[in-house]
């Protein structure tokens, strides 16, 4: 079984989707860290991220692994170093590359092969399992969203403002939702969850019972 999860940024897909897979005793599969890990890899080595060419032939010289709790990328533990704010309004250079999402998208779908799978992302249900047979589609208010992405970045020591980050996430969020490629579509299929108003457990509680009715209903 296939469970994607879609939305927008701040949404609380990662915490949410891990728990979820952890408590299914499913795979785990972390797309949005793909496109993060690819733009952290560039900038290490100094390669321009505005260079499409040379960005693409960092990414398919990149092996990474998605773990439970962690992210390598050539054997360099990056779980950390990719989720700063720098990393996060910059993966728009990997996300947007029709070359790079094509080879990520091909990686994902493998990574999943003949395993149970929650996955999360952008366009897991509408591009990359279109036949996953449980999709949600999981989203907040922009002020929600906005002060658990500051919340996030004070406690990993950033110094960042509120608005600061209300403000980048307003400009990321019109370009996932314009983007020529794997933009932020909700499927005419996934069952919509706001979670508004809900603690990180009874988002869990819910996404399970959801997973539990496609099962039955299957």
């Amino acid at each position: 079984m296939i469970v994607t999860i879609d939305g927008p940024a701040g949404a609380g897909k990662s915490s949410a989707a891990r728990s979820l897979a952890n408590r299914l005793g499913f795979r785990f599969l972390d797309t949005g860290a793909m496109y993060r890990a690819v733009v952290f890899a560039a900038l290490e080595q100094g390669v321009e991220l505005t260079d499409a060419d040379a960005l693409e032939q960092v990414a398919a010289q990149l092996r990474i692994e998605l773990g439970d709790q962690s992210v390598l990328v050539n054997d360099q533990d990056v779980t950390r170093a990719i989720r700063t704010q720098a990393i996060t309004s910059a993966t728009r250079y990997a996300a947007d590359h029709p070359g790079i999402r094509a080879l990520l998208v091909d990686q994902q779908r493998a990574a999943a092969a003949g395993h149970e799978c929650v996955t999360e992302g952008r366009d897991q249900g509408s591009v990359v399992f279109p036949d996953a047979e449980c999709k949600v589609f999981l989203t907040a208010s922009e002020r929600t969203r906005g002060e658990r992405r500051y919340h996030d970045l004070i406690a990993r020591g950033e110094q960042v403002t509120l608005e600061e980050v209300l403000e980048k996430q307003r400009e990321r969020d019109e370009r996932d939702t314009t983007r020529a490629v794997g933009a932020l579509i909700q499927s005419s299929d996934a069952v919509v969850l706001n979670t508004d108003g809900m603690s990180p457990d009874e988002v869990v509680d819910r996404l399970y019972e959801i997973v539990q009715q496609r099962r039955v209903a299957k």
